[in-house]
């Protein structure tokens, strides 16, 4: 028949056997050479092996750090595009807190046991809102929104990335708290800024990730938020790019090691369309009133507002105690004319 003078059979495995066996990856097409004449008349086969061993391997790597449908797109470029290339993107990054006092008391299966599960989890968050997981560091994750593929809301999925982390986290810690087990506490930290992305390594060795000083200020996003009691920082670039769905409180104007201009940072609170309480609300209120009378330096003023927060509302509000320590140095030593707000963030 017609169907069967035609056969093809994709991803088929070849197993060769000789000296050394080995195992190829194959998409194999069997096609009947018959007589003109007379179809029923089959004289030869023709059998075409395509060897399709390094691009399913390619694939298979690829599917670890995105989404298939994403890995499928990718296949699709020339490799040219993916040589190296300046783009926008969203940096996200996030790190377990006090992990080492965490794990010490741990054997070295249980450490593997919970940083899969809870690796799996915070990477399925990631791959939800189709941010590409750029790298594993230790018990840290870097993940850009963005590339390779192009994204113009790269920093919206970043924002909606961090906080279904946050809800998957809660799960998480419930399940080990059932079962007499700590809690785990994250830090993220996220910026959108220009990147340049590609591949890059040695010849033995190559990986597609990006590099910059946009990358660079997530990093210490990431860290600078335990500095600031928040689970959650993002950069003034992330904010403007979706301030109408998100809800943020301005927390301060760093400037990072090897800049000089500040950026303006936020605490994630969460999206507009969910509500928060009236605790939290008055919380935002004080704060943004102190940080407004810290710029104009009315520094009793602004301890007026900070120490609100701390006696009424919250005693381990850490940005409110960092602000009334400042404005206590402040009011001893005023900053020089020309200070814009900045403070210095000292950690990487």
């Amino acid at each position: 028949t017609a169907k069967d003078s035609r056969q093809y059979y994709p991803d088929q495995t070849l197993i060769s056997q000789g000296l050394e066996s080995s195992k190829h990856c194959v998409n194999l097409s069997i096609n009947s050479i018959a007589d003109a004449s007379d179809q029923t008349h089959v004289y030869a086969a023709l059998v075409v092996m395509d060897d399709i061993s390094d691009e399913k391997r390619l694939k298979t790597t690829m599917y670890r750090y995105m989404t298939q449908e994403l890995a499928e797109e990718l296949l699709k470029l020339d490799d040219h595009k993916l040589g190296g290339d300046r783009k926008e993107v969203s940096v996200l990054f996030s790190d377990i807190r006090g992990y080492t006092a965490l794990t010490e008391s741990l054997k070295a299966e249980e450490v593997v046991r919970m940083l899969n599960d809870y690796f799996e989890s915070m990477v399925d968050a990631i791959f939800e809102y189709k941010g590409t997981l750029d790298k594993y560091i230790g018990d840290a994750i870097m993940a850009v929104f963005g590339s390779p593929l192009p994204q113009e809301d790269h920093a919206w999925r970043a924002v909606q990335t961090a906080l279904e982390m946050r809800r998957r986290l809660k799960e998480f810690n419930q399940q080990r708290v059932e079962t007499n087990r700590k809690p785990l506490k994250i830090g993220i930290g996220i910026n959108s800024d220009s990147v340049i992305s590609g591949n890059i390594g040695s010849t033995k060795r190559m990986e597609f990730t990006s590099i910059g000083d946009g990358v660079n200020l997530g990093a210490r996003l990431e860290t600078a938020s335990k500095q600031y009691g928040c689970d959650i920082l993002i950069s003034e670039n992330t904010y403007r790019a979706c301030p109408e769905q998100i809800l943020a409180r301005e927390l301060d104007k760093v400037i990072v090691k090897g800049k000089t201009k500040p950026v303006s940072i936020y605490e994630l609170v969460g999206l507009k369309s969910e509500p928060i309480s009236e605790y939290k609300e008055r919380i935002i209120e004080h704060y943004d009133k102190g940080r407004q009378y810290y710029l104009q330096r009315q520094f009793a003023q602004a301890m007026g507002e900070f120490g609100t927060i701390i006696e009424k509302y919250d005693k381990d509000d850490q940005a409110s105690l960092l602000h009334l320590s400042r404005c206590q140095r402040f009011l001893q030593e005023p900053p020089k004319d020309d200070w814009d707000g900045g403070w210095k963030l000292l950690e990487k």
